[in-house]
């Protein structure tokens, strides 16, 4: 391992956005904490974090990884045709109004994927929430114009001003341009964004975006493996 380019996640990184019933987002949590970390995990599958957004009660966002396309679509067939998601998806499904709010992404560039150094979660029936507020700022480009482009260009600034109120940039992905492996679980397919990740002690300041950006205040929840 070269100790000055640790290694970084994921290849293929979906960012999950569910709208929930009202009042039901706790009880997704406990359940999803409980029956679809390890589960999926032992198939290859690499959950990276699960958030309440703090600006919608109703919304439950989280990330999960994989090695590249193949991997999913095997790794996605095998989970939600396998036993733990068939004993437990009416009562998860039951507190959704929609999941279809997904975005299929990849590293903006070699290295600029989540550090796997410190992504360790809590053990099973863990309760207290970890520390740290994750803010994904979500940039929606124009069908043709370069992601990468776009990120390289802004990288610099996203690092700089973050830094100045108390924040850790994380991570910084684009639009993965592959075909859906999947299509029982929907993607934005259309969609074509530059996202960055950045990490806070306790809230972040307001910077000024184009009408165009979306941005994620997300708390991590018990069992996150991303958190402060």
């Amino acid at each position: 391992m070269d100790a000055n380019n640790p290694p970084t996640c994921c290849p293929v990184l979906e960012l999950r956005q569910y709208t929930l019933h009202p009042g039901k987002r706790d009880r997704l949590i406990e359940l999803f904490e409980c029956e679809f970390i390890e589960s999926q995990e032992a198939l290859g599958i690499l959950l990276v974090g699960q958030f309440r957004d703090l600006d919608n009660p109703d919304r439950f966002v989280w990330l999960r990884g994989f090695a590249d396309m193949e991997t999913r679509a095997r790794a996605l067939q095998e989970f939600y045709g396998g036993p733990v998601w068939k004993a437990h998806r009416e009562a998860a499904n039951e507190t959704m109004i929609d999941s279809d709010n997904v975005l299929l992404l990849r590293p903006a560039r070699p290295g600029s994927g989540f550090s796997l150094e410190h992504l360790e979660r809590q053990p099973g029936g863990a309760t207290e929430n970890p520390p740290g507020l994750l803010v994904a700022t979500i940039v929606h480009l124009d069908k043709g114009e370069s992601g990468e482009k776009m990120a390289a260009t802004s990288d610099e600034t996203m690092r700089a001003e973050p830094g100045k109120k108390g924040a850790s940039p994380l991570a910084c992905f684009v639009s993965e341009q592959h075909p859906n492996t999947f299509p029982a679980l929907p993607v934005r397919e259309e969609a074509n964004v530059v996202v960055w990740f950045s990490m806070f002690t306790e809230r972040a300041e307001s910077a000024v975006w184009p009408e165009n950006t979306e941005i994620l205040r997300l708390r991590p929840t018990p069992r996150s493996r991303l958190h402060g």
